[in-house]
């Protein structure tokens, strides 16, 4: 026999209540909190289809008020990662850490587990969600997903928008196996920078594999920061001193260096510099003057999606395959130095890393133990007779341009 809802009984002072309510066809539970600064008693209610449904939801509201802590109802988890990547990412670059986390939610979180209520959603509800992207996903970017879901409900929390972070108990599954960055040898580096000869990114590719810039570090380099002609006998240098981060700050401390340049990055940034002032000249008024070397047709600055596009045409142009990446020129940087024969030590101050072990860890499948140095080592990679052919191609592709 089904159980036949009882009239409300009077409850006791201080008591709860758990009643039938015809009108709306529930059981109501009447929660009894104390008083409110006015006297006035603080008697919420909750609803539920059974009496078990109604006894939980009392149970987490007075926990909430226990805790201090009252999670709104319809506070989602979609509400609360885009709050956070709002509020609780200030001071980082936008296009850079912001974008990139943005990016992952909107794609592999808020679609799959985004209308969940965030104090509804439970330790297995974040398991079931990371195992189903596992099969689509890399280990690492498992794990990138985690993080965002684990600082987002930490976010609510320091707003009392949440009780707990389930997020914590929950570790990352095994993905798929990530593709590792790789590094170009010398046939390929060399096929590349023929590719790219016609192209605007042709300096800003020369300078990235022949000096071991960051792409983020390359983008936002000025011409006040290049030395070509050196007046004080020192060496043609540039001053890496800046970056598209936020602030404009390196990656690290020792992220901040100057590199002497070889003998091919100046003649092709010398190149670069007339070209770029015929076509400053020539659009006039069009023209941004932002003083940095690589630029747009406008003189704008350049974007990474556009540079990460327009290098895969170069890399499909060169012959290899099209899943090659800007950031792996700096790979093959510190590959090519290694099979030269540059020492481990050389080779980190270069990349600007804190320490050697640092360019072991990250490079370590482009490494071997060796012996000399010196940072003209390119000059004697990159073959001479590569740059005769290449200051003819590169007038006639900017002509073109």
């Amino acid at each position: 026999m089904s159980e036949t809802p009882k009239r409300a009984q009077r409850a006791g002072h201080g008591a709860d209540t758990i009643y039938w309510d015809p009108a709306k066809k529930s059981y109501v539970g009447a929660v009894s909190l104390g008083f409110a600064p006015n006297g006035k008693r603080r008697r919420p209610k909750v609803y539920g289809k059974t009496k078990t449904e109604v006894c939980n939801k009392i149970r987490d509201l007075k926990r909430e008020v226990q805790t201090g802590v009252k999670a709104p109802a319809n506070y989602t988890v979609a509400d609360a990662v885009n709050d956070w990547l709002e509020r609780g990412l200030k001071g980082r670059d936008e296009k850079g850490t912001i974008g990139k986390n943005r990016s992952m939610a909107n794609k592999h979180l808020i679609p799959f587990i985004g209308k969940a209520k965030l104090k509804e959603l439970s330790a297995d509800d974040v398991d079931d969600w990371l195992d189903g992207r596992a099969e689509f996903l890399a280990t690492r970017s498992l794990r990138d997903l985690l993080a965002i879901l684990r600082r987002s409900v930490e976010h609510a929390q320091r707003r009392d928008k949440a009780a707990r972070n389930v997020a914590l108990l929950v570790t990352a599954p095994e993905g798929r196996p990530g593709r590792p960055s790789k590094a170009l040898n010398l046939e390929q580096a060399k096929a590349v920078l023929i590719a790219a000869r016609p192209s605007r990114l042709y300096a800003y590719l020369v300078l990235s594999l022949l000096s071991g810039v960051r792409t983020e570090e390359a983008r936002p380099l000025t011409w006040d920061h290049v030395f070509l002609e050196p007046k004080d006998g020192a060496p043609p240098h540039v001053a890496v001193w800046r970056s598209v981060r936020k602030h404009g700050e390196t990656k690290t401390r020792k992220s901040r260096r100057t590199i002497a340049l070889p003998k091919q990055v100046v003649d092709v940034l010398q190149e670069h510099m007339r070209w770029q002032k015929q076509e400053r000249a020539s659009r006039g008024t069009e023209w941004s003057p932002t003083g940095r070397v690589f630029t747009t047709r406008s003189g704008e600055p350049l974007d990474a999606a556009n540079v990460r596009r327009d290098f895969k045409a170069i890399v499909k142009k060169a012959g290899l395959e099209p899943e090659w990446t800007p950031r792996e020129l700096r790979h093959s940087f510190v590959s090519l130095l290694s099979d030269h024969g540059i020492p481990l030590e050389r080779i980190a101050l270069l990349v600007g890393h804190s320490s050697q072990a640092t360019t072991e860890a990250v490079y370590r499948k482009q490494l071997r133990p060796v012996i000399t140095e010196g940072a003209e080592a390119m000059d004697d990679i990159f073959a001479e007779d590569q740059e005769e052919a290449g200051a003819a191609e590169k007038g006639e592709g900017d002509a073109v341009a």
